[in-house]
C-alpha cells in the first residue's frame, strides 16, 4: 500500500498553498512600500532641485544687474541664497555686489558664511579680511584686529596670495606692530612687483620712522616696476610725490625738482597740487628758476585757488601768492 499522505502537506492543483500565499503577500506589501518611498523620495528630491535651479536662474540674473542696476543684483543674489542657502558661490557673488556698494559690514557678514561653508577658499577669507580692515578705515579701529584672523588665514590657505599680506600689513600698522606690517609690506611686494597700490603704504610708514633711505629704495623699485597706464597714474603720483618728500628731508634739491616735474606730469588736472609742488620748488632753488615757478603757481591758482576747490587748498593758496609777490608774478 502506498504510504498516506498527510491531509497538512495536500495542495489540490491550482488550489492555494497558504506558506506561499504568506510570502508574496509579504512581498507584495514590501513592494508597495518600496514604491511609495521613492515617490516620496522624488517629490522631496524633485523639489530641491527646482530650488537649485531657480537659485541658479536667479543668481545669473544678478549678474547681468550687477554692472548697471547694484540694489536690484542684490535682491536677485539674496532670494538665490533663500532657495540654495549651501551654494557659496552665490553667496560670494552676493558678497561682491555688497563689495561694488561699499558696504563693508553686510559684505564681511556674508563672506563669514562662504568662508564656513568652503574653507579651502583662500579669496573668499581675503576678502572678508578686506571688508572688516575697510570697516576699521572707515572708523570702527577695533575691526583691524578683527581683520587679521581672515586674513592670516589666507596666507595659510594660500601663501603666494600678495594681497593678504599688504592688507594684513595695514592691519599691524595700524595696531603699532611697525615691524611686522614693514615685513608684510615686503612680503606682498616680492610675490606681486606690479601691484602700484603696494608701494605708497610702506615707504609712507618709512618715511615716518626717518627710513630715508628705504623709503628710497621702495619708492624707486616701484616707479621701475610699475608699468604706467591711466590705470596706474595715481598710484605713481603718490609714489612721486613720497619720494619728493624723502628728498626734501635729504636737501636732495635736484631730487626733489625730478620728483616734483615728474609728479606734475602725472597730476595735471586731477591733482592741482602738482602744480603748486613743482612750482613753489622752481621759487626755492638757488637761484630760482623764476618764469618756471611763476608759470606753475599761477596754473595752480587758476585750479585750485578760484575754483570751487579753494577751501580745500587754503595754505597752499596763501602760500602760491606770497611767493607769486615776492617773484614779481601776477598773485
Amino acid at each position: 500500500m502506498a504510504p498516506r499522505v498527510s491531509r497538512e502537506s495536500e495542495a489540490p492543483p491550482g488550489g492555494y498553498d497558504k506558506e506561499k500565499g504568506m510570502l508574496a503577500m509579504k512581498l507584495r506589501k514590501a513592494w508597495n512600500i518600496a514604491v511609495l518611498a521613492g515617490l516620496f523620495l522624488g517629490v522631496g528630491n524633485g523639489g530641491c532641485s527646482r530650488d537649485h535651479i531657480e537659485a541658479i536662474n536667479l543668481a545669473n540674473e544678478g549678474d547681468r544687474q550687477v554692472a548697471v542696476n547694484v540694489e536690484g543684483a542684490i535682491q536677485s543674489y539674496e532670494r538665490a541664497r533663500q532657495l540654495d542657502a549651501s551654494n557659496h558661490r552665490i553667496i560670494y557673488k552676493l558678497s561682491r555686489a555688497y563689495e561694488k556698494k561699499e558696504d563693508w559690514e553686510k559684505m564681511a557678514s556674508v563672506l563669514a558664511q562662504a568662508t564656513q561653508q568652503a574653507p579651502e577658499f583662500a579669496n573668499y577669507w581675503f576678502k572678508r579680511g578686506y571688508a572688516l580692515a575697510r570697516m576699521a578705515q572707515a572708523g570702527d579701529k577695533d575691526k583691524f584686529n578683527e581683520a587679521k584672523v581672515p586674513l592670516q588665514e589666507c596666507i595659510k590657505r594660500d601663501p603666494n596670495y600678495a594681497e593678504c599680506y599688504h592688507w594684513l600689513a595695514v592691519c599691524l600698522e595700524w595696531t603699532d606692530d611697525a615691524q611686522a606690517a614693514l615685513d608684510n609690506y615686503t612680503k606682498a611686494i616680492e610675490h606681486n612687483p606690479e601691484e602700484p597700490y603696494f608701494y605708497p603704504d610702506p615707504a609712507s610708514l618709512y618715511v615716518t620712522y626717518k627710513m630715508y633711505a628705504e623709503a628710497e629704495q621702495i619708492l624707486k623699485e616701484g616707479v621701475r616696476m610699475v608699468p604706467a597706464t591711466e590705470d596706474t597714474r595715481d598710484n605713481i603720483y603718490e609714489m612721486q610725490v613720497l619720494l619728493f618728500q624723502v628728498c626734501q628731508a635729504k636737501n636732495d634739491m635736484a631730487g626733489m625738482v625730478a620728483a616734483a616735474e615728474a609728479a606734475q606730469q602725472l597730476g595735471q588736472d586731477a591733482h592741482p597740487e602738482s602744480w603748486f609742488l613743482v612750482g613753489s620748488t622752481y621759487a626755492k632753488m638757488d637761484p630760482p628758476q623764476k618764469e618756471k615757478a611763476v608759470r606753475m603757481l599761477n596754473s595752480f591758482t587758476k585750479r585750485a585757488c578760484r575754483s570751487a576747490k579753494a577751501a580745500q587748498f587754503k595754505e597752499q593758496c596763501e602760500t602760491a601768492a606770497s611767493l607769486l609777490q615776492q617773484l614779481g608774478g601776477t598773485g
